[in-house]
């Protein structure tokens, strides 16, 4: 029996990658569940289980994986923000695909919360993602609708 095997696309890295994005996560919603979170997430890197991309979604998407010394390192620093800068009893600010193994992970700025849990339409992007998954520039996959570029067009000419 022979494996077929899918050929990756930039048109299929975008749609899974932006599929996930827009998919079911689930609250951290304790800081003694992130310290779960990050535990497995450096246990499958330092394994080899997982490969994860680190992107900080204001910058360019990363091209590579990490490696498990960066990935520890991302969780130390990025754990130590998260606890100085969110001075609150709960966490609440990072979102996981799913809580006992994670593929996909959105951390957001305490620094720029805004509306990260609610219903709104356009909710702020996350400050981080890790995925293992191949990311894609969001700010530019997910721009505004035609109508408002037309709005933002007619404005100034």
């Amino acid at each position: 029996m022979t494996k077929t095997l899918l050929k990756t696309t930039p048109e299929t890295v975008k749609d899974d990658f932006h599929t996930a994005f827009t998919g079911r996560f689930e609250g951290i919603l304790r800081w003694h569940q992130l310290d779960e979170l990050w535990v497995k997430l450096n246990e499958s890197a330092k394994t080899g289980k997982k490969e994860w991309y680190i992107y900080a979604v204001s910058e360019k998407p990363p091209v590579k994986t990490a490696s498990s010394d960066d990935l520890k390192k991302f969780v130390t620093e990025i754990d130590r923000l998260l606890r100085r800068e969110h001075d609150e009893e709960y966490c609440g600010i990072v979102y996981t695909d799913d809580i006992q193994a994670p593929n996909y992970i959105k951390i957001f700025d305490p620094g720029n919360i805004g509306t990260s849990c609610s219903t709104a339409k356009t909710p702020p992007l996350p400050g981080w993602i890790l995925s293992t998954l191949k990311p894609i520039d969001l700010p530019n996959a997910l721009m505004p609708p035609n109508n408002r570029k037309r709005w933002w067009n007619k404005l100034f000419s």
